[in-house]
């Protein structure tokens, strides 16, 4: 297929409740596919909620996870994307048989569960375990790719993850609008929220500053550009826990160009076709044909201890 239709969804999600979560992932899913869409792509943590973990102790974290592919949310995962049939990738907290967390993202059709990835860099809670391997898939034909919010970040990941073959590469957040080293950072007052329908010029404001959507173009873009790879960005908006969250889900072609954004305060998806003519014209794919790994393959692969990113309070 030489084409393909996605939809890159946002939506407030409320912390712990997955049936909730749930049932918003069902009415965007069902209505992104009556507009065509063949797959529907959510947030980090889009059923279970994402920065309220940091309170969590282990048996909290254990009753709020699931065993994947057996939980109750995979089965109804599966039913929205049978009955809409649409592929649809959502986030979660994952546990195994001996009780070991993890922070995962999963892909899920009419047949059931078609991957899973288990997030690289996990910081909201001490208690989650780090993934420890790559994820590339078949989807429609297309060979697609999940790296978890931070994970994205260490621009390695991205790099490998295109040398394992993916032509999309899903990229699940929640993130922007806290505090950080860098300037401009912090969050954005929760009133700002509440007082949308009134002012809604003043959120916006803070939304696309350096806070938000500003700092997030300084490097998304570069990873799509770079690898020459369609990158699916989805993010949380509105209020998780006590934080805000700016939404901003896009979706960005192989020349780094912004393809579809949602631009609501609302519940929300946008769609793009992506099209298999870019990932060999944009400039990133003459750029990895033209790679000398012999210069730096010891470099990249010397031995190193990796720091855990601190998680904020």
């Amino acid at each position: 297929m030489d084409k393909i239709k996605i939809a890159t969804a946002q939506f407030e999600h409320k912390s712990g409740d997955k049936d909730y979560n749930l049932s918003v992932i069902e009415k965007l899913s069902e209505q992104s596919a009556a507009q065509g869409s063949s797959v529907i792509a959510f947030h980090e943590c889009s059923i279970t909620g994402y920065t309220f973990a940091r309170h969590l102790s282990k048996e909290q974290m254990l009753e709020v996870a699931e065993l994947i592919p057996s939980g109750e949310s995979i089965k109804r995962l599966t039913q929205i994307a049978a009955k809409n049939d649409i592929a649809v990738l959502a986030g979660l907290f994952e546990k195994d048989e001996d009780d070991t967390l993890f922070k995962a993202y999963v892909c899920v059709d009419k047949t059931g569960l078609v991957a899973k990835f288990r997030k690289l860099h996990p910081f909201i809670n001490p208690f989650l375990t780090p993934g420890n391997e790559y994820c590339v898939f078949e989807l429609h034909g297309w060979k697609c790719g999940i790296l978890i919010c931070y994970d994205n970040n260490i621009i390695e990941n991205v790099r490998a993850t295109t040398l394992l073959g993916a032509e999309i590469i899903f990229m699940p957040h929640v993130t922007m609008c806290t505090p950080s080293t860098r300037p401009g950072a912090g969050f954005v007052d929760p009133q700002l929220w509440q007082n949308r329908e009134t002012d809604p010029t003043s959120l916006r404001l803070e939304f696309d500053g350096m806070k938000g959507r500003a700092w997030l173009m300084k490097w998304l873009p570069s990873r799509a550009y770079d690898n020459a790879v369609y990158a699916v960005f989805s993010n949380a908006i509105g209020m998780d826990d006590d934080q805000l969250k700016n939404g901003c889900s896009m979706i960005i072609d192989p020349f780094g160009d912004v393809v579809a954004e949602c631009r609501s305060f609302d519940d929300s998806f946008e769609t793009a076709v992506l099209t298999k003519d870019k990932l060999a014209n944009a400039g990133g794919h003459r750029y990895i044909k033209a790679r000398r790994p012999n210069l730096y393959k010891d470099i990249i692969g010397a031995p190193h201890e990796p720091v855990q990113k601190v998680v904020w309070l």
